[in-house]
């Protein structure tokens, strides 16, 4: 009997770390999204990311949006860490603070230059490998042309692909 319980103990000892790798691998992040560029530049259009998860709580992202309005064109690209409180309940809020680029482009004229965003979110699991982005804001700095614009923002909003 004491071979069995210490088999028992051993086993369910051993069976812990499989247990903590219970989190998705990798996450990929597609949807709608709302623009606010200083002064007035107001659009719509779609954000996508893919992050790879190294722990329950830790991954990087890659982040890629576009918004559009009256022929004007956004474009960003930014990478960056990604934190994740996930906990048995339905429900994962996340942090990320990511680095990149932007292009903006519209009448024949275009720049590039750099982007920031930080910002996060929330998750509701729909099923094991489907879940909807309730809300990603994020606060987006930029700069063109040796000029910084901080009052900028987006929105998201959209379904997470989990594998």
């Amino acid at each position: 009997m004491r071979k069995c319980v210490l088999f028992a103990f051993i086993f369910a000892l051993c069976s812990l770390p499989a247990a903590a790798q219970d989190y998705p691998k990798a996450e990929f992040f597609g949807g709608y999204q709302y623009t606010h560029l200083d002064p007035n530049f107001n659009a719509s259009g779609w954000n996508a990311s893919i992050a790879g998860n190294l722990n329950h709580w830790f991954g990087v992202a890659a982040d890629f949006s576009g918004a559009y309005d009256s022929g004007v064109k956004f474009h960003t690209y930014m990478f960056g860490p990604v934190v994740s409180y996930r906990q048995p309940a339905r429900v994962t809020p996340f942090a990320h603070v990511l680095i990149g680029g932007a292009r903006a482009s519209g009448g024949g004229t275009s720049t590039s230059g750099f982007s920031m965003a930080v910002g996060g979110g929330m998750d509701a699991k729909v099923t094991d490998h489907l879940s909807w982005r309730i809300l990603q804001g994020d606060w987006l700095m930029i700069r063109f042309s040796g000029t910084t614009d901080r009052k900028n923002a987006r929105v998201s909003t959209g379904i997470v692909y989990r594998f």
